[in-house]
Order: C-alpha cells, then sequence, then structure tokens
C-alpha cells in the first residue's frame, strides 16, 4: 500500500444548513453558506492521508471495521493518540501509549481478548506513521 497525500486543487462543497440543536428544538434558521470539506478535516494537503478500517480492534475508539480515517503525518505523535503504525513491514491503528521505555501499540476492543498490546522494542522496524486527526463514519 503506497498512501497519496490529497493534491492541493481538491474541494468538496456541501452547503451548511445552520446549526441544530441537541437539547430542546428551535425554529429552523435560514442562514446556510458553503462549506468546504476538504478544508474542514484536511490540515495540511501534503501530509494528510486517507485510510479505510479493515478489522474490529479499535471498535472501542469509534472506528468501525470500513470507517475512514484521517491521518496527518505533520501532527507530532503524543502519548495516548490513536496513529497509523508502521512495525515490521505492516501498517496498523492503534492508540499509541508512549513511556521511558519506548512505546506500545494498544488495541482499543475490551470484548474480544484476541487483540493484545503490542511492545515496541529496539529489534522492530518501528515508526508512528501519522496520527489520526478524523473519523468518517456512516451512520
Amino acid at each position: 500500500m503506497i498512501p497519496h497525500p490529497i493534491p492541493d486543487t481538491v474541494a468538496l462543497e456541501a452547503e451548511l444548513v445552520g446549526a441544530v440543536k441537541a437539547g430542546f428544538p428551535s425554529p429552523a434558521e435560514d442562514a446556510r453558506e458553503k462549506l468546504d470539506l476538504v478544508k474542514l478535516l484536511v490540515r495540511h494537503n501534503a501530509s494528510t492521508f486517507f485510510f479505510r478500517i479493515d478489522g474490529v480492534s479499535m471498535v472501542d475508539a469509534d472506528m468501525d471495521e470500513g470507517d475512514i480515517i484521517i491521518v496527518d503525518r505533520s501532527v507530532e505523535p503524543y502519548n495516548d493518540c490513536k496513529a497509523v503504525c508502521f512495525i515490521d513491514g505492516e501498517y496498523t491503528v492503534k492508540r499509541v501509549e508512549i513511556g521511558e521505555n519506548g512505546a506500545v501499540l494498544l488495541p482499543c476492543n475490551e470484548h474480544n481478548d484476541k487483540y493484545r498490546p503490542i511492545p515496541v522494542g529496539p529489534d522492530n522496524d518501528f515508526l508512528i506513521w501519522g496520527v489520526v486527526t478524523y473519523v468518517i463514519k456512516k451512520v
């Protein structure tokens, strides 16, 4: 798999109808504006990539099979971030726990003990490839 960055010329516009209350109902507003979804979801075109989730190890992080994740390589990895990692020749998305002794890649699926933490050691070919910034899901 060779990820490709998002071209600068890509735009996906939609009409933003307005705000909708998540509490008590209110009259609909007539204010409408154009919303560029790429500008909203992509901070850095050259370093942002889309991946489709394949598997269920991250369901408790709201990343379900078939969801699209937006990954930005320019975001500095931080403790507890969700990230696409390259380890020993394969890509995986996990929660990254960064400690004094290195990193541990943690699945987020409490209901399936098939997925275990992956300790990263000096013998692993390892790279935190990019940080997940958004999850796009079908409801």
